[in-house]
């Protein structure tokens, strides 16, 4: 897929995101529009993954640790065929495959259950361990909140990924600045992110969160023996004018004026 393809199927994935979130009326838009581009570089890019076959042993894992950001997640695995994009319109309703965090027993595609903060990364790091044990060239990639970093599971699990050489294991930061309660630097600052995970022993790259071909060259970029950590420098709400940069979009569903709206400034027409 080209860049301007890819920046066409990026406005449709925000579009999906928004119809999920307005339908049910509850949700998560700021940081599942912010991630658009790291998933896509992920799905569309890198990953060894088959939908096809979604449980083939050999494929690459991918653990949305930010579990709350799941309407991207079921937006792409929707566009690549692991379940009708029909089912989006169920999103958050109780007899739905597509709950508010990821199931991997309901859902096609997913990898791990992911919601509580933290526990991702780490399981993440149990499933690139198990991977060297079994000798099986699969790669896990974990996508992590920056409030998420809050969490001392988080440190927990890096010390263990470089104390391990889980060189298979990649960390994506998606780096808004913004949580549920504020900015990182008001409910507690992160620090010099990059500075702490080379400390903890990653191969560390900063990039542009929503340049697509930024990402890939970092996912294949040489680790030297090293787990990765990649900063994606992101804009929570990324699309919409009135959600980017705003705190309160963090968990909060668009009304009918706000969806139309959004809508509109991604270049898709509705009727609601």
């Amino acid at each position: 897929m080209d860049i301007a393809s890819q920046t066409v199927k990026a406005r449709e994935l925000r579009a999906d995101v928004l119809t999920m979130l307005y339908k049910s009326q509850s949700g998560h838009p700021g940081g599942s529009l912010s991630c658009v581009e790291i998933l896509m570089a992920l799905y569309y890019n890198v990953a060894n993954i088959n939908p096809q076959d979604p449980h083939w042993e050999d494929r690459d894992r991918i653990v949305l640790s930010k579990g709350h950001a799941a309407p991207i997640l079921y937006a792409i695995l929707a566009d690549l065929h692991y379940f009708p994009k029909s089912d989006l319109s169920s999103f958050r309703q109780i007899d739905s495959h597509l709950q508010g965090h990821p199931d991997m027993v309901k859902t096609l595609g997913v990898d791990v259950n992911t919601g509580s903060l933290g526990q991702g990364a780490a399981i993440a790091g149990g499933m690139a361990n198990a991977a060297k044990y079994l000798k099986k060239d699969y790669q896990v990639f974990a996508i992590l909140g920056d409030g998420e970093l809050q969490e001392g599971l988080i440190w927990e699990a890096s010390m263990a990924a470089s104390h391990y050489k889980l060189d298979n294991l990649t960390f994506l930061l998606d780096h808004n600045g913004l949580q549920i309660d504020g900015t990182n630097e008001q409910v507690m600052s992160l620090g010099d992110i990059i500075a702490k995970y080379e400390a903890f022993g990653f191969s560390c790259f900063k990039v542009d969160g929503h340049d697509i071909q930024a990402i890939v060259e970092a996912l294949n970029a040489p680790t030297e023996g090293k787990p990765k950590f990649i900063c994606c420098e992101t804009v929570k709400g990324k699309g919409v004018s009135f959600m980017e940069n705003q705190a309160g979009w963090h968990g909060k569903a668009p009304n009918k004026e706000q969806y139309v709206q959004a809508m509109k400034e991604l270049g898709v027409e509705v009727n609601v």
